[in-house]
């Protein structure tokens, strides 16, 4: 059985750390897109289901003249 070192574990973690940063380099403008959409989406399906909702509970008032 082979010892860790603090060394060992020091070097594996840097390692992965650089492997991991650039992959999310690459994969950050697509996040960020991705982002966007899903907020517009989210804003755009608020605003309609608000109008449904203001539709089906707003009274309607008939004025007649006598």
């Amino acid at each position: 059985m082979t010892r860790v070192s603090r060394q060992d574990i020091e070097t594996k973690l840097r390692q992965i750390q650089g492997s991991l940063a650039g992959e999310v380099e690459e994969a950050e403008p697509t996040m960020i897109k991705v982002a966007i959409a899903a907020a517009a989406a989210v804003i755009v399906l608020t605003y309609i289901v608000g109008r449904r909702r203001g539709r089906i509970r707003s009274t309607v008032v008939e004025v007649r003249r006598v």
